[in-house]
């Protein structure tokens, strides 16, 4: 693949990121505050509806099951494990957590993907990792183990999810597989929030505004988005450009929610900024010098080719 390439997918799946960021302010000033996990139904059942009435296509064979497997790691389950954490957690302690998925991916890649990680992925996730920490940075007195427990299983649980889809979904068509995911990652949230909320809240108009932004941009498209960096890139790749997540959460509570930057925040948003671009992947240079000796080995076949038709 060549770097034009790389930039072009890697600024389609940089739409994922940018979109999910954007929900903290969605949620925090369009959506119901007590409802998370019914949150995340009218979430995800929406966007995976639309997004078959799309595709028009069912699942067959093996993929009922694997989609009910994928939708639960990267949608029902990981929706439910990430409010239990925010509850459990400061913000900035789970969202540091969660920033550690890079890392993640780029191990369980290896194994399930046969991608070796590469040097530069592995610096690249570091230095965003720290660039996480410094912007979220926050006096936090007391960790409760169980919030430590529950947000390391949810960054896991999705990582898994993400290399899994990429494994799986290799010659599927994407809006079908994204589809078949949040259809099924919106259903198996309905018993537990039934148990746990009771009935469906009732939405007033600013909510369905709202959860509209949120199900067919944040989710419909950003998911989209997001599963098709992961069919052109390697997922240490994807994984990295996952880490503009939280800075458009602080860009945007900058300029929407008139919040303020102090010094380590800019630091901050300049390492994660720093860490995408240093870990993408690069063709190999020698893959390149090959293809333009190829080339110019051609080219000097076809003149002399022509040169000697001519003196004939």
């Amino acid at each position: 693949m060549s770097s034009v390439e790389t930039i072009r997918w890697g600024l389609v799946t940089a739409i994922a990121p940018v979109a999910w960021g954007s929900t903290y302010y969605v949620t925090h000033h369009l959506l119901p505050a007590d409802h998370p996990l019914w949150g995340a139904v009218l979430r995800a059942l929406p966007a995976g509806v639309l997004l078959l009435l799309l595709c028009r296509k069912r699942p067959r064979g093996r993929w009922w099951w694997r989609s009910l497997v994928l939708g639960t790691l990267n949608m029902g389950a990981f929706f439910a494990l990430v409010y239990l954490a925010a509850q459990l957690l400061p913000t900035s302690l789970a969202s540091t957590i969660m920033a550690t998925s890079p890392v993640a991916m780029i191990a369980l890649a290896w194994p399930l993907l046969g991608e070796r990680p590469r040097g530069r992925a592995v610096l690249g996730a570091l230095t965003g990792i720290a660039g996480v920490v410094l912007m979220l940075a926050a006096g936090v007195d007391a960790v409760d183990p169980l919030g430590v427990v529950v947000s390391v299983a949810a960054m896991a649980m999705s990582a898994f999810g993400h290399v899994l889809t990429k494994r799986w979904g290799a010659g599927a068509a994407v809006l079908s597989v994204t589809s078949w995911q949040l259809v099924a990652g919106g259903a198996v949230l309905v018993v537990p929030a039934l148990a746990v909320e009771g009935a469906p809240p009732a939405l007033t108009g600013a909510n369905l505004l709202g959860f509209a932004f949120v199900s067919v941009v944040a989710t419909a498209v950003a998911f989209v988005a997001w599963f098709t960096g992961l069919r052109h890139l390697d997922a240490g790749t994807v994984g990295l450009i996952g880490l503009l997540n939280p800075v458009t959460g602080v860009v945007l509570g900058l300029l929407l929610a008139g919040e303020s930057l102090v010094a380590h925040q800019v630091l901050g948003i300049v390492l994660v900024l720093s860490g995408v671009l240093l870990g993408r992947h690069r063709p190999a240079p020698a893959a390149g010098r090959r293809a333009r000796i190829a080339a110019r080995s051609w080219t000097r076949t076809q003149r002399s080719g022509r040169a000697t038709s001519d003196h004939r």
